[in-house]
């Protein structure tokens, strides 16, 4: 989305998905509450939500391999010409530049995939610990139970 409002280089906007994400997980833990009728713990909030955020990962993730290689392919093309030109300011010699782009290229993947898991992952973690704790609890003792 924020490709096509060609906003690419607005990093205000590169936090709109963490931010959908966190609201997301509120309303996750909500409905999760709700289906309980509140018989429920801020552990059991809390994983819920991370796990419904394990899930969103990996659709993102798929989704994101899909958008770059096949459906805008070409953002691939611009991100690796802004490369390019990066590393022309820094004043390498040619064998240098080319050696960095195929650097820069076979890593891509890597750093892009392990990147995205690492700040959904935190992203899920802030939203699933402020789902559980604003998630109405009222959880009831079950019969031959200790505790």
């Amino acid at each position: 989305m924020i490709y096509l409002i060609k906003q690419n280089d607005n990093e205000i906007f590169g936090l709109v998905p963490y931010l959908i994400l966190i609201i997301g997980l509120i309303i996750i833990g909500n409905l999760f509450s709700k289906e309980n009728h509140g018989n429920i713990t801020f552990g059991n909030t809390f994983a819920y939500c991370f796990r419904a955020n394990a899930v969103v990962i990996v659709l993102f993730i798929l989704w994101s391999i899909i958008a770059l290689k096949f459906i805008f392919p070409n953002i691939l093309e611009q991100r690796f010409e802004l490369g390019k030109l990066e590393f022309q300011k820094e004043g390498l010699s040619p064998s240098d530049l080319k050696a960095k782009l195929k650097q820069d290229k076979q890593q891509f993947w890597a750093t892009f995939i392990g990147s995205k898991m690492l700040f959904l992952a935190i992203g899920g973690i802030i939203g699933s610990l402020i789902a559980a704790a604003v998630a109405k609890k009222n959880p009831q003792q079950q019969p031959f139970t200790q505790g």
